[in-house]
């Protein structure tokens, strides 16, 4: 069974797709999944279907759809630098928390709610832990932004997803998360590179994947889910 793209108006107004993957069997919570700067591709499509094999009923906010309706890059160079000038340049970072609260709040109604995110949803997954509602807790992978937002406490439980040899979030970063020591806050740091969950990128490193999803089903488990 596989989702499909709905519309949903978000806190501004702004009606933007969404997609959305409900859950095989028993539902165990719900789920928003936040997208890598190339938008919610074929990639995040089948994470969000996987996520609703396991048991859990997804949403997938389309961030960018404001400025670029349906956007969807490649995993190339070119692709890349759509993504970070969009990310960077010309949508609002507050606008994508927004969004995301938008998706919790809807999914609030039937139960706990869980974060994950990857490379800028990473980042995004952070800051569910620490600013927003209604979030039993958050798996953020690879977020670049996390390491200059370290000093931000986590109000609900949240694992963090870090490859050693990520070039984009130096080492020293991630030590420096780690140094924190909030209570509701796990490091893990794995042999591998930026982009190690997606099957799509060269630094695609299976094993460091498997493991980083069965950490994160554990911890939507062990948080009522």
């Amino acid at each position: 069974m596989t989702g499909q793209m709905q519309q949903m108006t978000m806190s501004d107004g702004a009606t933007i797709g969404v997609y959305h993957a409900q859950p095989s069997g028993t539902r165990k919570g719900g789920l928003v999944l936040v997208q890598e700067i190339f938008g919610v591709t074929a990639h995040i499509r089948a994470l969000c279907d996987e996520y609703a094999a396991d048991g859990y009923e997804v949403l997938a906010p389309a961030i960018f759809d404001r400025e670029h309706p349906g956007f969807e890059a490649d995993h190339d160079a070119e692709g890349m630098a759509q993504g970070i000038k969009l990310a960077r340049e010309v949508h609002p970072f507050d606008l994508s928390l927004a969004d995301v609260q938008t998706c919790v709040d809807a999914l609030a109604k039937a139960g706990p709610v869980f974060v994950v995110g990857y490379c800028y949803g990473g980042s995004v997954a952070w800051f569910a832990a620490t600013r927003m509602h209604n979030v039993a807790a958050a798996s953020a992978y690879y977020g670049s932004m996390v390491p200059a937002a370290a000093d931000e406490e986590p109000k609900v439980p949240v694992i963090l997803h870090f490859g050693r040899e990520d070039q984009g979030i130096p080492m020293e970063g991630v030590e420096k998360v780690i140094a924190k020591e909030w209570p509701n806050a796990t490091v893990y740091v794995y042999e591998a590179g930026h982009g190690f969950n997606s099957d799509r990128r060269e630094a695609y490193d299976a094993e460091s994947a498997k493991l980083a999803k069965a950490r994160t089903l554990e911890l939507f488990a062990a948080n009522a889910g």
